[in-house]
């Protein structure tokens, strides 16, 4: 196959290395985890740090949107390492796009690229997070332009051509001034939404060799799930089971810190009872599996 950069010169695509993403946009829940158009806001608090989403008329920008974001980010750590001082607009083909995510090459998938643009651009975000050392008051899109170019073929069908995005400010100064920058797994792409949330939590506080640890709820609203904890806790406990993520493994113990309840059966002995909110959930990397194992058979 060609080479896209010879077919279109100067685009930023192919992407020659591995997909890169910035911590804080994996740590916190920045995207909407369904596919369908949600138009109410985002909210997340928890201590000192708070996040504010807003739709636009196409609604919230999606956890599939961020793919975009996604690749972007991996073009633009490729420049860095080469020694190149990116700026803040990149250009690309459709076509490699799918190519990194493992999406097919349907004129349904052309479609969906412009549909998360359009989202991308339209959604509203505050946070009280810096970037490279700089805070933002008011609200910012994650892109501040995109377009998509396209020419026509003999029978007057449209072909896309060429992508260009402009990052938004906070997200650039994330990638180039902090360069805390962590290596997705090709895998990502193929997880649900909720296990792409899990494994960028594993990535962003395991690393390769950590234990994180969290409690139930606390891990639902950094997931940015808003199911019912019951709920929440049956999709983690089958993540679990089936050992959905990649490099990582999930657990579920029982804090032993907070107190079962006690109730009285008639006619039998006592029965302990265990809530959600003692329910702690055990992140660490599968090469460290028996440590985890050690430490959550003592938390039981």
């Amino acid at each position: 196959m060609a080479n896209q950069s010879n077919l279109f010169p100067g685009l930023d695509s192919p992407l020659v290395g591995k997909v890169k993403g910035e911590r804080a946009s994996m740590a916190f829940p920045f995207f909407a985890l369904s596919k369908g158009r949600r138009m109410t806001p985002l909210l997340y608090k928890d201590g000192n740090v708070s996040i504010e989403i807003r739709p636009s008329s196409t609604g919230v920008a999606t956890i599939y949107d961020k793919e975009i974001l996604l690749y972007v980010a991996s073009l633009m750590v490729e420049k860095m390492n080469e020694g190149i001082d990116p700026g803040q607009e990149f250009s690309f083909t459709a076509h490699d796009f799918l190519r990194v995510t493992g999406s097919n090459r349907s004129a349904r998938s052309y479609d969906r690229i412009s549909q998360a643009l359009e989202r991308l651009q339209g959604t509203q975000v505050r946070t009280n997070i810096e970037a490279g050392g700089e805070g933002e008051d008011g609200f910012f899109s994650w892109v501040s332009e995109a377009k998509v170019q396209y020419y026509r073929t003999g029978n007057d069908k449209k072909r896309l051509k060429a992508i260009t995005i402009r990052l938004c400010d906070w997200l650039y100064r994330a990638i180039k001034k902090d360069t805390r920058i962590l290596t997705y797994n090709q895998r990502y792409f193929s997880l649900s939404p909720v296990a792409r949330r899990l494994y960028e939590l594993a990535r962003s506080h395991c690393g390769y060799q950590e234990r994180f640890v969290i409690g139930l709820e606390k891990l639902r609203k950094k997931v940015g799930s808003e199911d019912t904890l019951a709920k929440f806790k049956h999709q983690l406990s089958k993540i679990a089971e089936d050992d959905q993520l990649p490099e990582y493994s999930i657990e579920l113990a029982f804090d032993p810190k907070v107190p079962s309840l006690v109730q009285e059966d008639t006619g039998s002995a006592p029965r302990r009872l265990r809530k959600n909110s003692q329910v702690l959930v055990v992140f660490y990397p599968k090469a460290t599996r028996g440590a985890a194992l050690n430490y959550m058979s003592a938390a039981s």
